[in-house]
């Protein structure tokens, strides 16, 4: 007898909902890049006088721990403890990051403050016509940041904290933005303890550091990276060149991040899989890696399927594009909400 998907679907929309209320406790060890997310909203009603270039009124600021702040304190949100491994800079922007965790009550014990160093930061600055489009939209984006490499000591420092961490762990989580954090030894290292103690290890990459990633439970790319590597590895679609990469890297599954367009899973286990984005409206994308990488890790960390891993994650990526720009975070009751709005939608059509 044929499987009924609808059915399926709404019975792993109602684990998702048990293990989203019943989380509490379980701890993942998180490592990654750090950065400081600022923003400024404003009007853009002219143009310079003196260059092509529109005039920003700025009419508010905000800003947020981002990069794996970000995913820490998303699976925070979640009841979850996390044993979180980065570093920042000693100075004001280092302070913020470290306010918004506190405040946020993710655990700072290890995070290391390095002297004489600039934290990371992205800038960026959004703008409208005043009385005539309710919609903002970026007109630039500004990164500051240090220009030295990190000391090569103090990435090793924080991998063998994070490895003493994983015995009591439920998942791994690796962010990195190649800013020093992860090196490929390390990364390895803390891939193979994960395989090793058979909890899983969600892996966000940049494409240049794949070799980083080889045996990870699941890696993360944007629908456009995906097809850049594509066309670089001559395949004949996104599809064939996720089975190329699977088995290049010795990944379990591949989730595809496609914004509007919803988000795909290739995994080694049968057919690639879409789940179409949901969202009634998509404002902005920032913060999608962040949710999507807490969402596997919560639920890869309970045991769950990766198809049921990929269909939080996917809510969790509409509940971003929906979000207000700088009030992405992703919490339970948020993500509990939206995945009841799904199952009801999806009750409704079968009507």
């Amino acid at each position: 007898m044929d499987e009924d998907p609808i059915k399926n679907r709404d019975e792993s929309l109602q684990r998702l909902i048990l293990l989203l209320r019943s989380i509490e406790g379980a701890q993942v060890t998180l490592i990654g890049d750090t950065m400081l997310d600022r923003y400024h909203h404003g009007f853009a009603n002219n143009l310079n006088s003196t260059a092509p270039v529109p005039v920003l009124k700025i009419i508010r600021s905000e800003e947020s721990a981002g990069a794996s702040a970000h995913i820490a304190i998303g699976l925070t949100s979640f009841g979850m403890k996390v044993s979180f491994h980065t570093f920042v800079g000693q100075d004001s922007e280092g302070e913020a990051v470290l306010s918004s965790l506190k405040t946020s009550e993710v655990d700072v014990e290890n995070i290391v403050s390095i002297p004489d160093r600039k934290t990371l930061t992205k800038i960026r600055f959004f703008g409208s016509r005043e009385s005539l489009l309710d919609r903002e939209q970026i007109l630039l984006q500004a990164d500051r940041g240090p220009n030295e490499s990190l000391d090569p000591d103090i990435s090793t420092m924080l991998t063998s904290n994070a490895m003493a961490s994983m015995n009591d762990s439920c998942a791994l989580v690796i962010s990195d933005y190649d800013k020093g954090v992860v090196s490929e030894e390390g990364a390895q290292k803390l891939i193979k303890k994960a395989n090793d103690l058979g909890i899983p290890s969600i892996v966000d990459p940049k494409l240049t550091g794949l070799d980083k990633s080889k045996g990870a439970t699941v890696v993360i790319f944007e629908k456009r990276g995906l097809s850049l590597l594509t066309r670089r590895m001559n395949a004949k679609n996104d599809e064939d060149a996720g089975k190329k990469l699977l088995k290049e890297y010795d990944w379990n599954g591949i989730l595809v991040l496609g914004g509007i367009d919803g988000v795909y899973l290739h995994h080694k286990d049968g057919a690639s899989i879409h789940m179409p984005c949901m969202a009634p409206v998509a404002r902005q994308q920032i913060g999608m890696h962040d949710a999507a990488a807490a969402s596997l890790a919560a639920a890869l960390g309970a045991e769950l399927s990766l198809h049921d891993a990929a269909l939080l994650a996917s809510a969790a990526c509409e509940c971003v594009l929906s979000a207000s720009t700088s009030q992405e975070y992703i919490d339970s009751s948020t993500l509990t909400l939206w995945l009841d709005e799904l199952s009801w939608q999806m009750r409704i059509s079968d009507r």
